[in-house]
């Protein structure tokens, strides 16, 4: 059984910062991208962040620069550290394992894990 499971979602102040995790279980890490997307209320579902198998990173341009992906395939587990939060950053972020080693392809998702960025 395949389980994405995130955590360190919360309520932070403009300009602050989050990190979170999604550990996985039940698929082979290291092969599957892996990466986050987020879903604001009446907006679509959209990548914010994804690495390939190899580390290779890429974002869009609303998370360049102020988003870090990372992975640890030894702990199978994929991190979001979000500097400089706004609050329309505010959204549920899920973790995903891409098939094909793309991001853009999700196999698995995560519950989700609500960031609310709010002063």
């Amino acid at each position: 059984q395949v389980q994405l499971v995130e955590s360190g979602g919360g309520l932070v102040q403009p300009g602050g910062s989050l990190r979170l995790s999604c550990a996985a279980s039940g698929i082979i890490f290291s092969i599957y991208a892996m990466g986050w997307y987020r879903q604001a209320p009446g907006k679509q579902r959209e990548l914010v962040a994804g690495i390939t198998r190899g580390g290779s990173t890429n974002y869009p341009d609303t998370a360049k620069g102020r988003f870090t992906v990372s992975r640890d395939n030894a702990k199978n587990t994929v991190y979001l550290q979000m500097n400089n939060l706004k609050p329309e950053d505010t959204a549920v972020y899920y973790c995903i394992a891409g098939a094909y080693n793309s991001v853009a392809v999700p196999a698995y998702w995560g519950q989700g894990t609500q960031v609310t960025v709010s002063s």
